[in-house]
C-alpha cells in the first residue's frame, strides 16, 4: 500500500510506521540531492506556514525557514512576544485562529500539552520543533546521517550518553525502538529514563517485531563498547542553567572525549551531538574536531528531513 503523510501531524515518533519513518528518510534524500543539484521546487507553491516560537533556536527556525522558502511557501516567524499564545489567549483559540489563515503550524517551547493541543485545535497539520519530553524532527535528521554513514539503521549500536531522560534521548529510544536499533543509554542512575517509558519503547519494538534491542547502564565504557554512533547533548537543558555545576559533578564522567571514543573498538564510529554543544562539557575539543564528528552533517540534515514533513504533509504532490 502506498504511503501517504498528507494532512499528518508529527508530534512524536509514536504515531509513525518505521515504513513511513523510512519513507520520510527517503524522500529527505531525494530533496538533499535535488538541492545539492541547485534544483528549487514548489512543493509549496501557495502555502503559509507559521512558526512559534517559545524557545531560541538556530537549527529548528533555520531549517524550517529555509525548507518552506525552498519549495516556494511563505514561513511567519511568531516569537513569544509576537502572539498572545498562553497570556490573554488560550492555546486553543489561537490555534482555531492560526488554522483558519495558515497550511500548517510548527511549535517549538516548553510544556508538550501545548502542541498537542494545537494539533487537536487547528485544523491543520502541526509539527513538534522541540518540547520538553520530545524532538521528534531532531531524531530524523541523526537518522538521515546514521544511514548516510552506515546505509542502514536496522542493527546500528545507537549510545547516548549524559542526561538519559531529556527531550532527545526520549525521541532517540522511541526511533530506535521503530527501526530496530541498538540503542544504549549511559548515565548516572539518578538520569536513568523513566522506567515505564523503557518498557513503552519495548512494547513498540515488540508490536513492530522490528528485533530492537534498549539496554540502560551506568556505565559509559561498558555502553559504548562495539558502538557505531556516540551521541550527546548538552548536560543542562533551557530552562535548567541554573543546575550546570550540579550536573558537571553527575556527568563528568560521562564526557565525550578521546577515550571514550576508543572505548568503542570501532575505527569507524561517529559522533553526534544535537548542538548547540558547550565543549570541554559534554564533548572535548579533541572529539568535537575530529575525523569521528559529524555534528554538522547532522545539522543540514535537520533542514532536509524538516522539509520532507513538511512536504508530505502539506505538499502540492
Amino acid at each position: 500500500m502506498p504511503i501517504n503523510l498528507h494532512n499528518r501531524h508529527l508530534l512524536t515518533l509514536k504515531h509513525h510506521s518505521p515504513q513511513e519513518i523510512d519513507y520520510l528518510l527517503n524522500i529527505a534524500t531525494d530533496l538533499k540531492n535535488k538541492k545539492k543539484s541547485g534544483i528549487r521546487g514548489n512543493i509549496l507553491s501557495g502555502k503559509n506556514v507559521a512558526l512559534i516560537f517559545e524557545k531560541p533556536s538556530t537549527r529548528t527556525r533555520c531549517a524550517f525557514t529555509v525548507a518552506v522558502v525552498d519549495e516556494g511557501g511563505h514561513p511567519e516567524y511568531l516569537g513569544k512576544n509576537d502572539i498572545q499564545l498562553g497570556h490573554k489567549e488560550d492555546v486553543k483559540d489561537t490555534a482555531r485562529v492560526l488554522g483558519r489563515m495558515f497550511d500548517g503550524i510548527q511549535f517549538r517551547g516548553f510544556g508538550h500539552q501545548v502542541v498537542e493541543d494545537l494539533a487537536k485545535y487547528a485544523g491543520v497539520p502541526v509539527w513538534n520543533g522541540l518540547t520538553d519530553d520530545y524532538h521528534p524532527t531532531q531524531v530524523l535528521a541523526d537518522f538521515l546521517t546514521v544511514r548516510e554513514n552506515f546505509g542502514r539503521l536496522k542493527e546500528i549500536k545507537f549510545v547516548y550518553v549524559g542526561d538519559g531522560r531529556n527531550n532527545v534521548a526520549n525521541s532517540l529510544m522511541i526511533g530506535a525502538a521503530k527501526m530496530g536499533m541498538h540503542f544504549v543509554i549511559g548515565a548516572p542512575k539518578s538520569l536513568f529514563p523513566d522506567s515505564l517509558f523503557v518498557k513503552e519503547c519495548n512494547e513498540i519494538a515488540d508490536e513492530h517485531k522490528s528485533g530492537a534491542k534498549i539496554e540502560i547502564t551506568d556505565n559509559p565504557i561498558e555502553a559504548v563498547k562495539n558502538a557505531d554512533v556516540i551521541y550527546t547533548d548538552v548536560w543542562a537543558s533551557m530552562g535548567e542553567e541554573a543546575i550546570m555545576s550540579e550536573r558537571k559533578k553527575m556527568l563528568n564522567s560521562y564526557q565525550v572525549n578521546m577515550h571514550l571514543i576508543d572505548a568503542s573498538k570501532n575505527q569507524n564510529v561517529i559522533f553526534l551531538h544535537c548542538l548547540p554543544a558547550v565543549k570541554g562539557y559534554e564533548v572535548t575539543e579533541e572529539v568535537f574536531e575530529s575525523e569521528f564528528a559529524k555534528q554538522f552533517d547532522q545539522a543540514e540534515n535537520r533542514m532536509h528531513t524538516i522539509k520532507a514533513v513538511i512536504v508530505t504533509s502539506i505538499g502540492n504532490l
